[in-house]
């Protein structure tokens, strides 16, 4: 049963008063305004034909519109609620043989219909010009980009919330045909080749840009106009970002990285990885960690058997659980899931769950990955990404395990730290594994990825939230960036191709110089660089390069079947001698006095360190 409202049956009693008043004008009308023994008539007759109204009225919904957001919509109700009643009454007077004259049932109706409409739509008004009064406090003066369906749902939603403190001023819009036009009650004032004159002139504090249909090169051509505007910038995703492509105030977010860079959409081939990994058992070292979680994310779209996720960090392990089961719950995706706590340090916890569970392929994702920190706390580095690596490269060995895939870095070539020795030496490992194994060992090389943990990116929004200052190492420092979901999908699309032995490079694209990725978020968030926040050159930390390497000088790339992987050949490593090299760094790290850097390089020729002392 509905709820009773007191405001519908306002609404109801107000209805009453309006027909009857329409009845009452129009006999006075039609009488040249005088009082006539029609009017008794007239009235008499209300005890009847009001009951016809509210029925009528109840039967066409009338009573359960929202009036503030009237429309043409509920224009028509009304009109036909109206015309329904008229017929009604009409042939009810021709039964009954009544007085009521067809001109005054003409007029009176049409007056009634006119009040309906004026009553209501008034309601509205009045609720339009409170909101408009209200907006006035609201202290976001905002531009918004595009005219379009998106760009109208925006206006309408900030208009209609009160908690949102922006305020429409303009929109522009590169389609000429909308400029001078209106969106919501909102001027379209020029296209995007005139931001600059245009937030002057309207004094605008944030621009939203709303148009999810731009492509990437598109998207990122709007945002450099934005780049030196002083104002805060802010995005509605475009389509190619979203799952759901769905609009909603909420979706609006701060720029990010990757829309500064613009890369291209990664393109992959789902149907040779879901075939490479469908009906498998995968196991996922580091797998709550931020590569080792986006890859469990991306697997078991394929189908695997089972994802075993490995990692020695509870709080990861137990987030990444909880979202990949309701990931398989909602989707109803048939995996058998196992998170499991441990450590690839560990050989005995390894030997235990690769005598527990089948496992065909192997991600190694997990690793010690923090610059400074592993300069500070070498032999920790060593522990982990060496010994761990090699713990488990055995485990792959020993058990026949199909495929093993390492995740290299860009930091293994010419390696100037500690960090990125280690990774040289995982690379030297699983390659001499290779040589003696039943298992195809390779490993996928790629440079820093956006949103990882330890990125630059979270660090630079953290400071600038803060004020300042940003912190750049130099400004000469350059470095690649892919996105985590981009690198994920190509290792899988690169675990496809391998036959043993290979190292895969990833195409990172171009460039980046770091002061000018600063300057931009700091422009984009509304703030002058170096004026409003300072950008403070702290010089390069130990183990830093100005720029990173892909290659060493006698490394050759082939091309593989995607254009975005490359593959490197390794020259063959003794197993023997690599086991010894080990046996003799453990009995070195666990002394307390050694040099670490000095005898790394010797494995490891093209390694530089950058500390002045290798002791710890």
């Amino acid at each position: 049963m509905r709820k009773f409202s007191f405001k519908r049956f306002l609404i109801m009693v107000i209805d009453t008063g309006l027909i009857y008043f329409s009845f009452f004008f129009a006999s006075l009308l039609i009488n040249d305004f005088h009082i006539s023994l029609e009017i008794n008539t007239v009235i008499k007759s209300f005890i009847w034909i009001m009951p016809i109204y509210l029925v009528i009225f109840t039967c066409f919904k009338i009573y359960r519109y929202i009036w503030e957001y009237a429309s043409i919509e509920e224009a028509l109700q009304v009109f036909l609620g109206v015309l329904t009643s008229f017929i009604i009454i009409s042939l009810v007077t021709i039964m009954l043989e009544l007085s009521l004259v067809a001109n005054f049932l003409i007029l009176s109706h049409l007056i009634l219909y006119l009040l309906l409409i004026g009553f209501r739509y008034g309601y509205r008004l009045l609720i339009f010009i409170n909101e408009m009064l209200s907006r006035q406090n609201k202290s976001i003066r905002t531009l918004v980009i595009g005219a379009g369906n998106a760009g109208c749902l925006l206006i309408k939603e900030i208009k209609r919330n009160k908690k949102i403190p922006n305020m429409v001023v303009c929109a522009v819009d590169d389609d000429i045909d909308k400029v001078g036009r209106f969106v919501q009650g909102v001027r379209v004032v020029g296209t995007t080749n005139e931001l600059a004159f245009i937030v002057y002139k309207y004094q605008i504090n944030e621009i939203i840009l709303s148009i999810p249909s731009l492509n990437k090169q598109a998207f990122q051509n709007i945002l450099k106009k934005c780049e030196n505007l002083k104002v805060k910038v802010k995005v509605f995703p475009p389509f190619y970002q979203l799952i759901d492509k769905s609009f909603s105030f909420s979706r609006v977010r701060e720029v990010e990285i990757n829309d500064l860079l613009g890369r291209e959409e990664v393109k992959i081939e789902g149907n040779e990885i879901e075939a490479n990994l469908c009906g498998k058992n995968i196991l996922v070292t580091g797998g709550g960690g931020s590569i080792g979680s986006e890859l469990c994310r991306q697997i078991i779209t394929y189908k695997p058997k089972s994802l075993i996720i490995l990692d020695q960090y509870e709080n990861n392990a137990y987030e990444i659980q909880n979202e990949l089961t309701k990931k398989i719950t909602e989707n109803k995706i048939d995996i058998g899931m196992i998170v499991l706590i441990g450590s690839i340090q560990d050989e005995v916890r390894l030997r235990e769950i690769f005598n527990t569970y089948p496992i065909d392929v192997i991600f190694h994702a997990a690793a010690h990955k923090h610059v400074p920190l592993m300069e500070d706390n070498p032999k920790e580095a060593i522990k982990n990404n060496v010994f761990g690596t090699y713990n488990l490269a055995k485990m792959a060995h020993e058990y026949n395990i199909q495929k093993f895939i390492l995740i290299s870095s860009d930091k293994a070539v010419n390696p100037s730290n500690i960090m990125g020795a280690t990774k040289r030496l995982a690379e030297m490992i699983v390659m001499a594994f290779n040589g003696i194994s039943f298992t195809k060992f390779t490993a996928v090389r790629f440079g820093n990825v956006l949103g990882s943990n330890g990125s630059v990116v979270p660090l630079f929004k953290k400071q600038i939230k803060e004020g300042g200052p940003v912190t750049v190492t130099s400004k000469d420092v350059i470095r690649y960036f892919m996105t985590i979901s981009e690198a994920v999908s190509l290792v899988l699309q690169s675990s496809c191709y391998t036959a043993g032995g290979e190292i895969f490079v990833l195409d990172m694209g171009e460039p980046v110089k770091i002061i000018e990725l600063a300057e931009k978020m700091i422009s984009l968030s509304g703030y002058e660089p170096y004026k409003d926040i300072k950008i403070l050159i702290t010089g390069l930390r130990p183990g830093d390069k100005l720029y990173e390497e892909l290659l060493t000088s006698d490394e050759k790339l082939e091309k593989t079947e995607h254009e975005k992987i490359y593959c490197l050949r390794q020259n063959y490593i003794n197993i023997e001698l690599i086991e010894n090299y080990l046996t003799e760094l453990k009995e070195l790290i666990s002394t307390k006095q050694v040099n670490i850097a000095e005898y790394i390089a010797k494995m490891v020729p093209t390694y530089k360190s950058a500390m002045e002392e290798g002791s710890v």
